[in-house]
């Protein structure tokens, strides 16, 4: 303890260096927990992403088995499974949701007379501006992967669907293509892509 001129002991403090010490370590402890959870996060989305391609898969067996042709329009035809630009995947995501939901207005019932195969949690459905889409001018709703990302579905390899496509059409499984292209950055990097085939 100091003593004052007076005799009197001065009150003890902390260093600047022991608070310095102290507010490195509470940095250090802060990023790692940060750090800890962000991790967390990307994982568990992945984990919900594999779970509901799973879903959305099992479901399209089950149209396949009812209608004996996977659900398909121009716009899943023509979908390149390997395009990295989840905005080009909102008209094929938006048929995905009508033909599993039976939702054929995409206004979040089912559409009288149709058969509905699966159902879609809000937090599941984005809706777009097809105005900053290619070739369209109106809202739409599409599948949103736990990125906030479209996921894609392509059948431009399916013979069912195409039976006249080229060997070299880009698609990887022979029924359809389901994925999402995740957190990739860049999106082009298809390692971190999480799909069906």
């Amino acid at each position: 303890m100091k003593r004052t001129s007076r005799g009197t002991a001065a009150p003890a403090g902390f260093t600047i260096i022991e608070l310095l010490v102290v507010i490195a370590i509470i940095i250090v402890l802060a990023a790692l927990v940060l750090g800890t959870v962000g991790y967390v996060q990307k994982k568990g989305a992945r984990s919900r992403a594999e779970a509901e391609i799973a879903a959305m898969s099992a479901a399209l067996e089950s149209y396949k088995a009812d209608n004996g042709i996977y659900p398909n329009s121009t716009d899943t035809n023509s979908l390149v499974a390997t395009n990295p630009d989840s905005k080009q995947y909102w008209k094929a995501s938006l048929y995905l949701y009508e033909a599993l939901t039976g939702d054929q207005s995409a206004t979040g019932t089912t559409t009288a007379g149709q058969k509905s195969y699966m159902s879609f949690k809000p937090a599941t459905l984005g809706r777009a501006d097809m105005t900053s889409a290619p070739s369209g001018s109106n809202t739409v709703m599409y599948l949103r992967d736990p990125f906030g990302n479209s996921y894609g579905y392509s059948t431009s390899k399916n013979p069912d669907a195409n039976p006249s496509a080229a060997a070299t059409t880009a698609g990887y499984n022979p029924t359809f293509d389901l994925w999402s292209t995740a957190n990739a950055n860049p999106p082009a990097d298809q390692n971190q892509w999480i799909k069906n085939w």
